[in-house]
């Protein structure tokens, strides 16, 4: 089995069991951008956290988790800073997002979570590598211990049906609960990505996604073309849509769509995005694929998805 399945070191932890909600990644993005001298570890670890971030201390840490896997912030050995992306988007002032009210924000952060199976690998396998429309939490969990006895990675059951149950709670709230926290909204529910069918099973919805700006499935797209490797200026449409961290399985979007969306992002960045489709062979060029200029339309294109309020 290719180790490209659950990446080269699979997480599944760190996030206490907590889903991530909407304020929390503006919480962790103040924190770290208000130190003065740079955010040192202890900012989420120290008595103090507790009270500043007005929550329990596993909670702290699921914030700390989530704003690292969501890319808002940037972790070294020594301490944290506020990332490109974070300040792009919670900045108080300029910000495109600053209290993560804009649908885009959360499509942008379900991206980061579902393309790559970095930091959180079941998020990445469900979306990627789970191909029935239907599924339930013990067939995900199973396969994925598959993979990993398969990669003679260890872990335990507990710890992995853990991951799942949250990973699946940060689409669809557990209902059957008494307690407020659980009850919330997870802010990927918004997405209505996945929708509870019974009390064991869930389903995938797949369609044109109206809520997905194309100015964020144009980001997905140049996000998931500098993952490649020599990914060129050229890339076959088969790839945009099917190929595993792509954005038409990350959103869960069909052909026709996609399509569409690629046409669109040739007015949006002004050309530097063309889709051909010419005796059957349909494909999308990058006219400047330098790694500069790749950056510098993603902005462009993320900028374009917050105008369209």
């Amino acid at each position: 089995m290719n180790e490209s399945i659950l990446g080269s070191k699979p997480q599944f932890s760190g996030h206490e069991t907590f889903p991530l909600r909407q304020l929390w990644l503006k919480k962790a993005f103040d924190a770290v951008n208000d130190s003065v001298e740079g955010a040192p570890k202890s900012l989420f670890t120290d008595e103090q956290a507790v009270v500043d971030f007005g929550v329990g201390k596993n909670m702290v840490s699921s914030i700390r988790f989530w704003a690292g896997a969501c890319n808002i912030l940037d972790e070294s050995a020594d301490h944290f800073e506020v990332s490109e992306i974070g300040k792009m988007i919670f900045n108080d002032i300029d910000g495109l997002d600053p209290y993560c009210e804009n649908i885009s924000t959360v499509w942008l952060m379900h991206w980061f979570l579902a393309s790559t199976p970095n930091k959180t690998t079941t998020w990445y396998y469900l979306f990627n590598h789970v191909v029935q429309q239907v599924f339930d939490r013990e067939s995900i969990a199973n396969a994925i211990a598959t993979e990993l006895s398969e990669q003679k990675i260890k872990l335990s059951q507990a710890t992995l049906k853990r991951d799942v149950e949250c990973c699946i709670r940060s689409y669809v709230p557990r209902v059957n609960s008494d307690s407020p926290e659980e009850l919330s909204e997870p802010l990927l529910g918004e997405l209505g990505l996945v929708i509870h069918n019974s009390k064991d099973s869930f389903e995938f919805r797949r369609g044109p996604k109206r809520s997905l700006d194309n100015g964020v499935f144009g980001y997905a797209l140049l996000d998931y073309w500098q993952h490649l490797e020599a990914s060129g200026s050229v890339m076959a449409f088969d790839r945009v849509a099917h190929d595993y961290g792509s954005p038409g399985r990350v959103f869960k979007i069909e052909e026709n769509s996609i399509a569409e969306r690629l046409i669109a992002l040739e007015q949006i960045s002004n050309g530097q995005i063309q889709w051909t489709e010419q005796a059957g062979l349909r494909q999308v060029t990058l006219k400047n694929s330098t790694s500069k200029n790749i950056e510098s339309l993603k902005k462009k294109l993320l900028n374009s998805a917050y105008k369209h309020k």
